[in-house]
């Protein structure tokens, strides 16, 4: 009877979560997954149409492979890149030396600014005729691309700006790197490994859980990339940056097509949980927990 009364207490206490995690979360993400099977404008009620959003948007909307194309082409790129670049900082940042601690707080404090602030300085800095890259590329004899107004640069501009808030992550690995045993190293030592090799099978596989968790995190992020080319190029130029979110936001609040743009979040879910699960298959082959 008492832990019965303990029980209620406990559920009393939680219950305001509860409530909002059913009214916030499990009753939109169920309503979407019927809406995907209507044809819905907000205004009017929704109309049963069974499948035909998804087979429209899978044979017969070529924006949809392309905005995909797109998402999957900056993920294969802005995730490694992503990776390779945080841990490097927190290499460098987890030595030992006078003043690192204003050095971590430098790099770090890029990943706290307001994406919206961001995008709008860089906006600036990629401009071809007045932006700060182009000056100093001219100043040096280079003569810099359009960035953002260039087919062929508009991506490479937006990776190169996720760079920018590496700090996140390189945070997250310099946490694993102070979690490495130093006995590890000095029995690397002493059988002679220089430093590649200390860090090749000392530093890599220990630090591999947390670059699991990066990599995962960043694949779920960068399906989801949205602010950044919205406020920047709006999918521009010749849909160059149309990313995949980007085009569920215009299909549902510039067309109001709600039932189309819920189809396709579905199908951007079913290809977040395939790949993440495809990532979880693969980690027992290069994933190293300690014990």
């Amino acid at each position: 009877m008492v832990s019965a009364k303990k029980s209620l207490v406990g559920y009393a206490f939680i219950a305001p979560w509860l409530l909002g995690f059913l009214a916030f979360t499990v009753y939109p993400f169920l309503s979407s997954l019927y809406f995907s099977f209507t044809r819905y404008d907000i205004v009017t009620a929704p109309v049963w149409v069974g499948g035909a959003n998804y087979r429209a948007l899978l044979t017969g909307d070529p924006l949809f492979w392309k905005s995909l194309g797109v998402t999957f082409q900056f993920a294969l790129v802005a995730v490694p890149l992503a990776i390779v670049f945080g841990v490097t900082l927190a290499l460098l940042l987890n030595l030992n030396l006078r003043g690192m601690g204003l050095y971590r707080t430098i790099f770090f404090l890029p990943s706290i600014l307001p994406t919206v602030a961001t995008s709008v300085v860089f906006l600036w800095l990629f401009n071809p005729a007045i932006g700060l890259v182009n000056r100093l590329l001219h100043a040096v004899g280079v003569t810099g691309p359009e960035w953002l107004q260039s087919p062929v640069w508009a991506l490479p501009s937006l990776v190169i700006l996720s760079l920018w808030a590496v700090g996140g992550s390189m945070v997250i690995y310099l946490a694993g790197l102070k979690d490495i045993p130093t006995h590890l190293y000095e029995a690397a030592t002493i059988d002679g490994a220089n430093a590649w090799q200390r860090l090749r099978h000392v530093t890599l596989p220990m630090l591999s859980p947390v670059i699991f968790f990066n990599l995962v995190m960043g694949l779920i992020g960068v399906f989801q990339y949205f602010t950044e080319p919205y406020i920047m190029t709006q999918g521009g130029p010749e849909d160059s940056t149309h990313f995949y979110a980007l085009y569920i936001f215009e299909r549902a609040w510039r067309y109001l097509d709600m039932g189309y743009a819920s189809a396709m979040a579905w199908v951007l879910f079913l290809l977040i949980v395939t790949l993440t699960g495809l990532l979880f298959w693969t980690q027992k082959r290069w994933v190293h927990y300690e014990g």
